[in-house]
C-alpha cells in the first residue's frame, strides 16, 4: 500500500493546469491570427512593462534566457514590423529594442486573446474563489524558496 502524497498531487496539479493554460492561450492566439509564436507575444509583453526602450540584456534577464534567444525573437518581430532597435543615447554601442505602433496593436490583441482564454479557464470559479486563487498564487509566486534535496 502507497502512501498519499499530497505535496506530490499538488505540484501534478500545477503541472497539469500549467499546461491547459499554454493549450487554450495558444488556441485563443491561433483564433487571433496575429502570427506570431508564445515566445514572440511575451517578449512583446515583457516590452509593455518598461518605461523606456530596455536593452537585449535586459530583456533576456527579465524572460530568463540566453541573450541569442532575444536575438532571435527580436529579428522576427522587427521583421514583421512591430518592434525596432534603436541606439542608446548615452552609448552607441548599446541597443535598445522599442514597440512599434504595429506592436502596440498586436499587444492589445494579445490582451484580448489572453482575457478570453482566462475567462475560459476561470468560467467554473466564483467570484471569491477567483479571489483565493490570486491570493494563493500571489503568495507561491513571492513566497521564499526553499531549496531541498
Amino acid at each position: 500500500m502507497t502512501t498519499p502524497d499530497p505535496e506530490g498531487l499538488l505540484a501534478e496539479q500545477l503541472l497539469r493546469l500549467t499546461r491547459r493554460v499554454h493549450r487554450i492561450q495558444k488556441r485563443h492566439l491561433e483564433q487571433c491570427d496575429l502570427g506570431i509564436t508564445p515566445a514572440q507575444s511575451r517578449l512583446l509583453r515583457t516590452l509593455a512593462h518598461y518605461g523606456s526602450p530596455p536593452r537585449m540584456a535586459d530583456l533576456a534577464e527579465r524572460l530568463e534566457v540566453v541573450p541569442r534567444a532575444v536575438t532571435t525573437l527580436v529579428d522576427g518581430l522587427e521583421a514583421s514590423g512591430r518592434v525596432r532597435r534603436v541606439p542608446d543615447p548615452a552609448n552607441r554601442r548599446v541597443t535598445r529594442i522599442e514597440l512599434t505602433e504595429a506592436g502596440r496593436g498586436t499587444l492589445d490583441a494579445l490582451r484580448g486573446a489572453r482575457r478570453s482564454a482566462a475567462l475560459e479557464i476561470l468560467a467554473p470559479l466564483t467570484h471569491e474563489q477567483r479571489e483565493l486563487l490570486g491570493d494563493l498564487l500571489d503568495t507561491l509566486v513571492d513566497g521564499a524558496t526553499v531549496k531541498r534535496c
